[in-house]
């Protein structure tokens, strides 16, 4: 009696899996990219009849503002029902009087000490746009969502204002985000600040 012995074939697929790893990191690696460019595309502010000018977030939106701004933007994608806002505001000097840097840092502290729950935190000199400015950083707390019956917690804000001086005019930029988008907002605050035109 003979036993027959059936052939025993192998499939060797490494070939096509390497090709389909490869493929797939290409794919994450253009996604990446992809992202990385949409990210940080800009926009670019100017304002009327001035040389003032900077870059922002492409998909950062308008926002309405009850005060009298330049410009008031906000991030869609910040986590927090807080949305990350920058605020742009300008002043004309008087120039028979001009104020010194020192006063318009107590008044801007001033005003922004009626916010609730409001914190000096810091402030130190700088430079934006080869002008001298001042940052300073400060804390409050806001209901974002005040419609009655509907439960919201109150948010941390944490806030970068920059007073910047220049022969003619004080122009104010206001960076507050939550304390959880705040390093992110951070980063992108210093590259606008990097943008500013003055001249």
């Amino acid at each position: 009696m003979s036993v027959s012995n059936p052939t025993i074939h192998t499939f060797v697929t490494w070939k096509k899996d390497l090709g389909v790893a490869l493929v797939v990191a290409v794919a994450l690696t253009l996604g990446f990219l992809l992202s990385q460019i949409v990210i940080h595309r800009t926009k670019t502010f100017q304002e009327t009849d001035s040389p003032f000018q900077f870059n922002y977030p492409a998909r950062w939106t308008n926002a309405e503002s009850l005060q009298d701004v330049l410009l008031k933007l906000e991030d869609p994608a910040a986590a927090s029902s807080f949305k990350t806002t920058l605020t742009v505001e300008a002043r004309d000097l008087d120039p028979s009087a001009p104020p010194t840097m020192q006063q318009l840092v107590d008044r801007r502290v001033a005003q922004r000490s009626a916010l609730t729950a409001y914190h000096f935190l810091a402030n130190n000199e700088t430079t934006v746009g080869g002008a001298p400015a001042q940052e300073l950083r400060y804390s409050y707390v806001v209901q974002p969502i005040d419609t009655p019956r509907r439960a919201s917690l109150p948010v941390v804000v944490l806030a970068r204002d920059y007073i910047i001086l220049t022969p003619t005019r004080t122009y104010y930029l206001t960076l507050a985000a939550s304390q959880q988008d705040f390093d992110r907002a951070s980063q992108r605050m210093d590259e606008i600040l990097q943008s500013v035109k003055l001249q």
